[in-house]
């Protein structure tokens, strides 16, 4: 048995069952991976089609459908559909039933209907980002980042803007972080990394070479290694003692500069709240001094 209580071999299944298998997707085998694509795109459809049936449409056996199930956290395929049944049930409950996450901007869409589709999904990734969030994973996080005497954060592009921002929030009560841009200066700082200290490095697909690189070479180090990424099977993930996984699904106009960046700050504000409140006193005071020095550099009405 694993420590979340789920037999060994399987993932620990959050509430979020559509979340969770986007997550775990890219990690499949070709099989599988199959079975993860029709459950994706047709949930409705599988919900009413027997294990022979969704064998068949994804051209492969009954015994790979039932080692899907087992991967993403269920018993069996019973367990599996009654799932999906609930969690369809919910979102047709709540109006979101004719919305379909995710869908591209058409050539002939509205500005309102671009608004909606950017609006709804938006809010779908982060919902289904925290819902799917490993929370024992997310509470080592917190603990290794209250007690570290350093804190390197470390990204690229759209992930670079969100390490910058967590460093100035952990910074602003008193941690000791600090934001690389460059990539050889990111390995230098990991290099003096010593036991205790964190490096966290944010790459939405996971396979972002250079934060590999900083993660490896922190970890060389002894240092707390997390990745944030979009795919818990990603080299970056590989690379990480601890990973916390984003649920957004980009497509061709909502690249990494929005639907990626908005999962990683939900994850960047997680993390930065639940120190601060491990920290509450001192957090309290360091807010109280900063807030203070920035409010005497404002300028007065006279």
């Amino acid at each position: 048995m694993t420590g979340s209580g789920e037999p060994a071999g399987r993932a620990a299944r959050p509430a979020g069952v559509l979340a969770h298998i986007r997550t775990l997707l890219p990690g499949m085998a070709p099989a599988e991976r199959r079975v993860g694509e029709a459950v994706l795109g047709q949930p409705s459809v599988v919900v009413g089609r027997t294990i022979t049936e969704l064998a068949e449409s994804c051209h492969t056996s009954e015994t790979t459908v039932i080692r899907f199930c087992r991967t993403v956290g269920f018993r069996g395929y019973p367990e599996l559909r009654l799932t999906l049944a609930t969690e369809l049930g919910r979102d047709a409950a709540r109006g979101d039933g004719h919305k379909e996450l995710g869908a591209d901007i058409g050539r002939a869409d509205s500005l309102r209907e671009v608004v909606e589709k950017i609006g709804y999904a938006d809010a779908r990734g982060v919902e289904d980002t925290v819902t799917q969030l490993d929370l024992d994973a997310l509470a080592k996080v917190v603990d290794a980042v209250a007690t570290a005497d350093r804190i390197n954060l470390f990204g690229i592009g759209a992930s670079g803007f969100a390490a910058n921002d967590l460093q100035r929030k952990l910074y602003r009560i008193g941690r000791n972080a600090f934001f690389f841009a460059d990539p050889h200066d990111a390995l230098v700082a990991a290099a003096l990394l010593r036991p205790g200290d964190v490096e966290i490095g944010l790459t939405h697909t996971g396979t972002t070479v250079e934060t590999v690189n900083v993660l490896r070479e922190a970890r060389r180090h002894e240092a707390v290694a997390v990745a944030i990424t979009n795919n818990g099977a990603a080299p970056a993930a590989a690379e990480a003692d601890l990973v916390l996984t984003t649920a957004a699904r980009e497509t061709t106009f909502r690249s990494g500069a929005m639907a990626s960046r908005i999962a990683q700050l939900a994850i960047v504000d997680c993390i930065f709240v639940a120190v601060a409140q491990r920290t509450y006193d001192d957090t309290l005071e360091a807010l109280r001094l900063t807030f203070r020095a920035v409010d005497d550099v404002r300028t007065r009405k006279s």
